[in-house]
């Protein structure tokens, strides 16, 4: 075993087995770094095997990894050394997985009963996935269109990446966004029609676990799943520049919403998917406004957050209350300038009070909702867990008879 510069490994992409990632592997990942087992890489510094635990050590700001050394011929080679390792440890290969890889390495080389053994499937199963290569690469095609076009890419950027026509992709865009010519529980799923699905009737939004990816700042997805059920419908865009762990992505996925989420530092278990933008350059999104519906805004809570994204001052957990109130202003202002009449934007947000020298309580919704010349349409309260509070603060709060803050307030504004 030896040690590589963590900066220095190469992830190949296009030699990759696995359709997605997950971030809760990374960051567990994270969580026991020097227990980890090596990570496998060739002669050219490429990992063959253990990209979770690569990025678990760049998330970690890690300089050094051990590695396995094992040298590779050709691409077809690393191929299928990668296989065979996601196919028979540590995070296992999801069916779709294996079948996508079945029928790439099945291009080049025929033997049915070796990629049974390699995938650890029956030979009947291999059959099944790749009798039809051209019916395959058309399916690969069209969940690479649909998940890009969710994700707000152009459809020229889609052409170029598939290698087809604008106006091919234009008619494959006809077809998706027909919620009839949908699986029966994904129409269901962007309809909101679920069996289990309460709609929120109440201004009180309790939840009982924050059920997100773990990062700071984070709020609970039924919050933006409430948002999208109340002012979207299928296919709308929703915008979302303080993205955090990604959970914006993974309800707009479920429910058929397309997504432009962008963060300032965005996290590495989700840099393929979360844009780098910082909003003190100004508002980001989507080309095409017209189908924006919802800006989503959860931005750091002023001085709770101070230091935990950066120590950079025009970072907003870094500036003067001032300051937070002018920028925050400007961000909400500069969105509705570009935003259709009837579109919503929301902005969530806890009073400041225990990071206050005095522990006073400032209320920052009541002070954006007197600064934003919006229409402010809804206001909802997101109740806290009373975990957040250790039995120091509670014992400072009797002797000063304080009123802990134990809620966020999301106030909704309409663009006219």
């Amino acid at each position: 075993m030896e040690t590589r510069k963590v900066s220095e490994l190469v992830w190949r992409d296009d030699l990759y087995p696995r359709i997605t990632h997950d971030p809760e592997v990374i960051q567990r990942y994270a969580a026991s770094i020097d227990k980890l087992p090596a990570i496998e890489v060739n002669q050219n510094n490429e990992i063959i095997d253990g990209y979770h635990r690569w990025t678990a050590h760049r998330k970690e700001n890690r300089e050094d990894i051990a590695v396995t050394v094992t040298q590779t011929k050709s691409d077809a080679e690393f191929l299928v050394l990668s296989i065979e390792r996601n196919a028979k440890h540590g995070l296992q290969l999801s069916n779709e997985d294996k079948k996508r890889m079945a029928r790439k390495v099945y291009l080049e080389n025929k033997d049915k009963n070796a990629l049974a053994d390699m995938l650890s499937v029956s030979s009947k199963t291999i059959t099944r996935w790749v009798d039809d290569i051209d019916e395959a690469d058309k399916e690969e095609r069209e969940r690479i269109i649909k998940d890009m076009w969710l994700a707000c890419y152009t459809q020229e950027e889609i052409a170029d990446v598939v290698g087809m026509t604008h106006k091919s992709i234009s008619n494959k865009l006809e077809d998706m966004v027909n919620l009839d010519k949908c699986p029966k529980g994904t129409k269901l799923s962007a309809e909101y029609q679920e069996t289990d699905w309460t709609p929120p009737l109440y201004d009180m939004w309790t939840f009982a676990k924050n059920a997100n990816h773990k990062h700071f700042g984070n709020t609970h997805v039924g919050i933006v799943d409430n948002l999208l059920y109340t002012f979207t419908k299928p296919f709308d865009i929703i915008v979302d520049p303080f993205a955090g762990g990604g959970s914006t992505i993974d309800i707009c996925k479920k429910r058929l919403r397309r997504y432009w989420v962008s963060d300032r530092l965005p996290i590495v278990e989700r840099e393929q998917e979360i844009r780098k933008h910082d909003l003190t350059d100004g508002v980001s999104g989507p080309y095409h406004w017209e189908d924006v519906s919802l800006v989503y805004l959860d931005p750091p809570y002023w001085k709770q957050a101070e230091g935990k994204y950066s120590n950079d001052p025009e970072d907003l957990a870094n500036m003067t209350l001032d300051k937070f109130y002018e920028t925050l202003t400007g961000i909400v202002m500069g969105y509705a300038s570009k935003m259709k009449p009837g579109s919503h934007i929301a902005l969530i947000i806890s009073p400041t009070q225990w990071p206050n020298e005095n522990k006073e309580t400032i209320y920052h919704d009541i002070d954006l909702a007197n600064k934003i010349p919006l229409k402010l349409e809804r206001r909802a309260v997101c109740p806290y867990s009373t975990e957040q509070y250790n039995g120091t603060q509670v014992n400072i709060a009797k002797e000063q008879k304080l009123w802990m803050v134990l809620s966020r307030t999301l106030l909704v504004w309409e663009v006219k």
